[in-house]
Parts: structure tokens; C-alpha cells; sequence
């Protein structure tokens, strides 16, 4: 008989307070929206972090044929077979501690596993290229990525080395700008959960107001205090539920029109966060929207319906 009281007095609420409830709703998509957004974005970076710092190497570009701005490359000439050997024996010579795998890669094997993955079919700003316009290189995957500096100043100024190049500097400014892009989303989020917070007290704090005969009637004839608060707190968390099963659903839309059907088709290198993401983040949009509305609600109803 109580809790049929209580849906009864909740459906009475919503039905009375349908634009205030549809603000409470929008303000809390949107804010949970955000969440989302900051929650997928830092999800994004690391799974990109597992992905690429897993595959990550140090990569000793050798001389190419043709004009280099290395004073080792001077000659124009590609490194030969006797300088690559002898890069290959500093390193087992001077480097055992710091390089636990090297990998010799030809120009061919270099433009067919790797640059036309990345640029398919070898358009690079504006132009074709081809296996003949890439160079030779080894691959150095370190103990310790850390002691990428030692193994830079050890075979930076060898002969038939062009550049040094750890993986990571290119990958470093892209979490840099996927971190900011997190704060920026977190810092509004946390903004709009204040407002959501304040306008869903504001809210039932109104319905409240304009039931106070009927509440003190209620207590008159004897019921609880939580009977009496207990529609106005349904009426938020289901105001509160509906908004952010909203965000769960733009989150899902987005993730597979912009990330899934699109970007991942578009640059395939990269690792991307998909439906299974949206999924996982879910739960924590649809409980955290349910009890920042229950701690409103409560909070709110303190300054009309006192114990």
C-alpha cells in the first residue's frame, strides 16, 4: 500500500512539473556528456599508450641516396654494407646492457610494411613516392626505454648514419594535446555537474513548495519522513536516469559515426576506443547521475520537510 502511495504521489509530480523536470533532464545529458567525452578521451590515450609504447623503438635512420643535411651523409651516398655492419657490432660491442634486439630493415621492407600502411598508396603531401625515395635503417628495441640518450650519443656521429630517432618524441605531442583535450572536457564537466546539482535542488525544492499542504498533511496523519521525501527523490533520479541514458546514447552515436565508421577506416595506425568502451564507461554515467540526484534531492528537501 505504501510504496503504491508513493509511485502514485511520484507519477502526480512528474506529470505536474514537466518542464522543470525536462531541464533537469537536458542539464544532466549534457553534463554527463562531458563526463563521458573526458572519460572515452582518457580511455583513447591509454589504450594508445598500451598499443604504441609496447612497439615503440629506437630507429637509426642510415644514409640515403642523395642530398642529406647530416654532415655524416655528406658524400650522398647510401651506408654501405661494411658501415652497417660496423654500426651492428658497436652495438653489441658498446651497448649490451642498453639494446636487447636489433633489426635491420630495408628501404623496400620499410615502404612496404610500414609507409604505405600509414599513406596508402605512398601519397605523401602532395606527391607519390616509392620504395626508391625511402632509406635503409635498424630497428633497436631497448631494455629500458629510459636510456634512449646513451644510445643516442653512442651512434649519432657513426659514419652511414644520417638520424637517431626515438619513436616516442612522435607520439609525445599527441597525448600532450589528448591530455589537454581531457582537463579542458573535465573542467567542464565538473561545471556542469555543479549546475546540474543546483538546478535539480532548485527543482524539487519548487515541487516541494508547492505540495506543502499536501505534505503536512501526510505528516499529520502520521507518515514517515522518508514516505514524505521519497517521491520528490524518484521524481530527480528518474529526471536524472532519463538524461543520462541520453549522453550514454550520443556517446555510443558518436563513437560509431565519427570514430568507428570513420576515423578508424581513415588512419588506420592507431588503436581506437569502440562500442565495448561506451559500454564499460556506461555504469558509471547512468549510478553517477542517479546519486548526484539523490544527494541533491535530500540536501534540498532539508529546508521544507524537516525531521
Amino acid at each position: 500500500m505504501r510504496f503504491r502511495f508513493i509511485l502514485s504521489e511520484t507519477w502526480t509530480s512528474l506529470r505536474r512539473n514537466v518542464p522543470m523536470l525536462l531541464s533537469v533532464m537536458l542539464v544532466t545529458f549534457i553534463s554527463f556528456l562531458f563526463i563521458g567525452a573526458s572519460l572515452l578521451t582518457q580511455a583513447q590515450i591509454t589504450k594508445a599508450k598500451g598499443d604504441w609504447y609496447d612497439k615503440v623503438k629506437v630507429v637509426v635512420w642510415l644514409c640515403p641516396d642523395g642530398n642529406s643535411q647530416s654532415a655524416n651523409c655528406s658524400t650522398g651516398k647510401a651506408a654501405t654494407t661494411a658501415q652497417i655492419n660496423e654500426l651492428q657490432k658497436v652495438i653489441q660491442q658498446e651497448l649490451p646492457n642498453d639494446v636487447s634486439q636489433v633489426t635491420f630493415m630495408s628501404r623496400e621492407d620499410f615502404y612496404n610494411n610500414s609507409f604505405v600502411k600509414q599513406y596508402p598508396k605512398g601519397e605523401y603531401q602532395g606527391r607519390t613516392l616509392t620504395a626508391a625515395d625511402m632509406q635503409d635503417s635498424l630497428w633497436l628495441k631497448l631494455k629500458n626505454p629510459e636510456n634512449y640518450r646513451v644510445v643516442s650519443e653512442v651512434l649519432s656521429n657513426r659514419d652511414g648514419v644520417e638520424e637517431v630517432v626515438d619513436q616516442r618524441q612522435i607520439f609525445e605531442p599527441v597525448f600532450a594535446i589528448l591530455n589537454r583535450a581531457t582537463v579542458a572536457t573535465g573542467g567542464l564537466a565538473v561545471i556542469m555537474v555543479i549546475a546540474a546539482i543546483m538546478l535539480t535542488g532548485t527543482t524539487i525544492r519548487m515541487s516541494a513548495a508547492s505540495r506543502r499542504e499536501e505534505t503536512e498533511i501526510m505528516r499529520l496523519v502520521g507518515a514517515s519522513n522518508w514516505t514524505i521525501r521519497l517521491p520528490f527523490i524518484l521524481e530527480g533520479v528518474i529526471a536524472s536516469l532519463a538524461g543520462s541514458l541520453l549522453s550514454c546514447g550520443a556517446l555510443a552515436l558518436f563513437v560509431k559515426v565519427f570514430v568507428t565508421d570513420w576515423l578508424a577506416k581513415s588512419v588506420t595506425w592507431i588503436p581506437y576506443v569502440d562500442q565495448t568502451t561506451v559500454w564499460l564507461v556506461s555504469p558509471i554515467l547512468i549510478v553517477g547521475a542517479m546519486v548526484l540526484s539523490v544527494l541533491a534531492s535530500s540536501i534540498a528537501l532539508r529546508r521544507y520537510l524537516k525531521a
